[in-house]
């Protein structure tokens, strides 16, 4: 039997750590997304140095593991660090924002990079034959259509983003699943605590999710209009 008076309890507790998470991959997701841009477009270089160096990065960080990158960033760095006589330590927090930023620029890159390529190479052409220059030709035409393409795979990485938020418990931040975790160790009601951090995740991507349909629809409301308009079988 589900003892709601432990959720009831706990319910605060766990929305403060709600709002940490959310704070946490608040401010990842916007330095991922900057750095995934330069990324991305470092990609699509001419210039091959820049290329492959964007393209090493990319693989690193997309083929190790989040964690084995959180330890590196929390505790190799300070380690090596000290190793040249050099006292610097990092707080959970910006360890926690450090590693979750890295990791989701290398994903947000090849998004970026996906997206501008999937752009018809008449559009480029068009443009030119307009007078435009090849960074008009970017700015006006081609990044634009290629945002509406990204919209949803973006839009996918931050909901991981989101639930990857609860790997920092490791270090010790204090995000929801880590508030989830003390709670259980004290109270040691483990299934209910447990399932109501579960359904709080939940909601938290099905508004993201809603978030993001809305934004789909204010960027291509001809498309969404259409859609809405298709017969059904």
């Amino acid at each position: 039997m589900a003892n709601f008076d432990a959720i009831a309890e706990a319910m605060p507790v766990l929305l403060m750590g709600a709002t940490v998470t959310l704070r946490l991959t608040a401010a990842s997701a916007v330095l991922g997304l900057m750095g995934g841009s330069l990324l991305g477009i470092g990609r699509l270089s001419r210039y091959g140095p820049v290329r492959w160096a964007a393209r090493a990065y990319i693989e690193f960080f997309r083929g190790t593991p989040l964690i084995v990158q959180l330890f590196m960033v929390y505790f190799g760095i300070p380690a090596l660090a000290q190793s040249s006589d050099f006292n610097f330590r990092l707080s959970p927090w910006s360890a926690a924002i450090l590693a979750l930023s890295l990791n989701s620029a290398a994903y947000i890159a090849e998004i970026i990079r996906a997206g501008i390529q999937s752009i018809e190479m008449g559009q480029q052409e068009a443009s030119e034959s307009l007078g435009l220059s090849e960074t008009q030709a970017m700015q006006y035409v081609i990044f634009p259509q290629a945002l509406r393409r990204m919209i949803p795979p973006l839009g996918n990485e931050f909901i991981i983003m989101l639930k990857d938020t609860s790997i920092v418990s490791v270090i010790g931040f204090q995000e929801m699943f880590m508030q989830g975790k003390l709670i259980v160790a004290r109270t040691y009601q483990v299934f209910e605590i447990y399932l109501t951090v579960a359904l709080m995740y939940l909601v938290m991507t099905l508004v993201f999710s809603y978030g993001l349909s809305r934004i789909e629809v204010w960027l291509n409301p001809t498309a969404a209009k259409s859609k809405q308009l298709e017969p059904v079988a």
